[in-house]
């Protein structure tokens, strides 16, 4: 009996030496990058689980049966809060409607209803009077719903290609802040010593920690040329721990070709076939500033663009307080597509442990709202990247992607429309919603909804969703004026309060000032406030607590501390005597 036992030990030792070997060898270091530089600070602790776990327990979303949904584009507002953080003037795009909306979770208004469909509209109405200019004010609100229970949901399998800038700005560590077109260091006050290359690679690394054995992972690196690292292979047949230790190693160098940098990515995608079975997506990290010449067809963005058409969908990350909002703004706009800014790899990692198969995953795509209406049309979209293309009774969103959903409320879940009222008398209002899922099957919705008489919130849902889109607008304006004082444009600087608050609550891009202003932001400009917006913030400061006590929401605090920054500013003072008219160019 020993013997034989003895016998079946030795048989198993044998089989699992064999299958290690065969693991050996089909667990392939596949990397090709080679660097003489080595990163000597590696992280010491390893990779969270195998590549294959997903990192994104049930637990976390027990509390919700159905996932939600939250529009494409920006998905934070990170860099305008740094940017007030560290002393300076943010840049417009750097706050946006949707990403403020996406740091909030939101009642979607669908109550005991059941959503059965992949998309379940429901609508939310309100009145208010203005609290600057005391104007009736008509708002609808569209909550984003699904009827994807949150323990079917499934991502797609994943083509991934990460295409990461190693150019020499990447050095930098976040207590310095290259903002200037020309990239002047200025040194700020972040206390985060990381270079952007640690927090990019490390983030990398917890990135992959969530992609599955039947995953495709292949990664670029690009400086002012474009170098392939690693093939478009499946992870189980990838050396994890090697390309780990590879990615962690990787040191700056050189210039920036954004262009270089994502056509090799693309270059990846034409050594698999492209199938609905799996998401094609390239992750592209970088911390420069793109120029309006990457708009091109052949540049970064119009490249872009062109990839959505193929399938291959984009996720940009921005790696410092100095990343380029304004043009990847342009960029979210593109189906498919979404933005995150990135300052600390512990917050990201934090993020994807929740979030990653969310953010490759678009499940809605071309959705449009047709209001029929003799009463009513749509004055201002708050919520999507395409406000610009919506009209007086089209309001259109190209990508709608899977989002968290707890305690029945969902993260960025609404899009909220200001309605203006064309003629006297009430009636229902006709609305209807169209779209196509991933595979380009067409649906679509229809309902009536009506307001009530005097004023009124449905549901705190959209209350906290026209506090909040008031909050961005006032941001913006102030920025707008704050930066054409920054250049030199006295008007600004001088009008009062009484100017101010009829101007505050303007939709942005109906500002006439609003085209000329990226023309202005290629500069740095120190934080101020004049006396007339210290006035206005005091102001809107007290509606924002008188709100915020009726939708009692202490996520809310997120906008209250912003505004408690920029009232703590010394008021801009200018004096005209020591102005001058120092334009030298002289055109012949």
């Amino acid at each position: 009996m020993k013997k034989i036992i003895f016998i079946l030990f030795i048989s198993l030792v044998t089989l699992l030496n064999s299958m290690s070997k065969r693991a050996d060898i089909n667990s392939t270091d596949d990397w090709e990058y080679n660097s003489t530089q080595i990163f000597e600070d590696t992280l010491n602790a390893p990779m969270v689980g195998s590549i294959r776990s997903r990192a994104m327990s049930t637990k976390a979303f027990a509390p919700a049966p159905k996932i939600g949904l939250a529009v494409g584009g920006a998905k934070d507002t990170n860099n305008f809060k740094a940017n007030i953080e560290n002393g300076y003037l943010p840049k417009i795009d750097s706050i946006t409607y949707e990403g403020q909306f996406y740091n909030h979770y939101f009642d979607t208004g669908l109550g005991d209803r059941e959503c059965k469909e992949l998309f379940c509209p429901s609508y939310s109405t309100a009145k208010r009077f203005n609290p600057f200019s005391k104007a009736q004010e008509y708002f609808l609100s569209v909550g984003l719903n699904s009827g994807i229970d949150i323990k079917d949901f499934k991502r797609k399998k994943l083509n991934l290609v990460v295409v990461l800038d190693i150019s020499g700005s990447m050095g930098a560590s976040f207590n310095s802040y290259y903002y200037d077109k020309i990239g002047n260091r200025i040194e700020t006050k972040e206390k985060n010593q990381k270079t952007k290359m640690q927090i990019a690679t490390e983030s990398i690394v917890a990135m992959l920690s969530h992609l599955k054995d039947d995953d495709r992972v292949g990664i670029v690196l690009f400086d002012n040329k474009a170098y392939r690292a690693k093939p478009l292979r499946m992870v189980l047949l990838s050396n994890k721990e090697a390309i780990r230790d590879h990615i962690l190693a990787l040191k700056e160098q050189g210039g920036t070709n954004w262009s270089a940098g994502y056509q090799e990515g693309l270059k990846l995608f034409d050594e698999v076939k492209l199938t609905k079975e799996y998401e094609n997506r390239i992750v592209f990290l970088t911390d420069a500033m793109p120029n309006s010449g990457e708009l091109r067809k052949d540049r970064l963005f119009g490249l872009a663009k062109e990839a959505s058409k193929r399938g291959i969908h984009t996720t940009f990350i921005g790696v410092g307080v100095d990343f380029n909002n304004d043009l990847v703004e342009y960029v979210s706009k593109t189906r498919g597509a979404n933005y995150f800014s990135v300052h600390s790899s512990k917050e990201f990692k934090k993020l994807l442990d929740k979030e990653f198969d969310y953010m490759v995953t678009p499940l809605v795509y071309d959705l449009t709202l047709k209001l029929d209406s003799k009463k009513y049309k749509i004055d201002a979209v708050y919520g999507s990247p395409d406000a610009k293309l919506s009209t007086g009774e089209i309001m259109e969103v190209n990508t709608l992607f899977p989002s968290s959903n707890e305690n029945g409320e969902t993260k960025g879940g609404i899009i909220l429309l200001k309605l203006k009222k064309i003629l006297e008398g009430n009636s229902d209002i006709k609305l209807k919603v169209s779209y196509t899922n991933i595979n380009g099957k067409a649906f679509s919705n229809r309902q009536d909804v009506s307001f009530k008489q005097n004023q009124y919130y449905d549901n705190s849902g959209i209350r906290k969703a026209i506090l909040i889109s008031d909050f961005v607008t006032i941001m913006k304006n102030w920025i707008m004026d704050a930066r054409a004082g920054c250049n030199d444009n006295v008007k600004w600087i001088m009008e009062d309060y009484i100017t101010l608050s009829k101007r505050c609550m303007v939709f942005p891009l109906k500002r006439a000032i609003f085209p000329t202003i990226k023309t202005w932001e290629r500069k740095s400009c120190k934080l101020k406030v004049s006396e007339g917006y210290m006035k206005l913030f005091q102001t809107f400061k007290r509606y924002f607590l008188k709100e915020m006590s009726e939708i009692k929401d202490d996520s809310l605090k997120l906008e209250l501390n912003i505004l408690d920054t920029l009232l703590k500013q010394k008021p801009q003072e200018f004096d005209k005597k020591k102005s001058s008219d120092d334009w030298q160019f002289i055109q012949k």
